[in-house]
């Protein structure tokens, strides 16, 4: 368990044009340095890519909890009917994780939404403001250019919005209450 901005300001050495570990491995097979965190067209996916790497840990704990929560009774019924492994993934492991994947899922579309430190740390919303994230945006607006009142309406409707999209996420998915 690492900050976010201890964990940003790491990839800012990795991503580094010049000197990045990742540019040094891909200059070992022939690839030409990338301007990940300098170019409007993939700085973005580079903070997507972290952000997706630094919640893995989490979601796969989360899972690991859901695969110990299924009964082993259920695998040994299904073994003695003659499943096979693939037909108890599908039938039986895959069923029981619904309630795991959909809080997974809700938890992971939340987070995106709150996306801030990353973009804030490594890029400072640019370049030519390619990585501003709405809440970005919001804490720009209240805090740099001082509309306090904006920022605060923007915050509520951007709140709302947020649960609005995970009520629909939750009933597309079938996500009941109990998980």
């Amino acid at each position: 368990m690492v900050s976010l901005v201890v964990t940003s300001v790491l990839w800012l050495y990795i991503l580094n044009p010049e000197q990045g570990l990742l540019n040094g491995i891909l200059a070992q097979f022939g690839i030409k340095a990338q301007p990940f965190l300098t170019s409007p067209n993939q700085a973005m996916f580079a903070i997507i890519g972290i952000s997706t790497w630094q919640g893995a840990g989490y979601q796969m704990l989360i899972f690991l909890a859901g695969l110990q929560n299924i009964p082993s009774d259920v695998y040994e019924a299904a073994t003695i009917d003659g499943a096979n492994k693939w037909e108890r993934f599908i039938h039986i492991t895959l069923p029981m994780l619904k309630p795991t994947s959909v809080m997974i899922l809700t938890t992971t579309f939340i987070d995106a939404f709150k996306l801030i430190i990353q973009p804030m740390v490594m890029t400072q919303g640019g370049p030519m403001d390619s990585t501003i994230t709405p809440v970005y945006y919001i804490y720009r607006t209240g805090f740099t250019d001082r509309s306090l009142g904006y920022a605060s309406a923007m915050t509520m409707v951007y709140g709302l919005a947020i649960i609005i999209f995970t009520i629909c996420q939750r009933k597309i998915t079938g996500g009941d209450n109990n998980a």
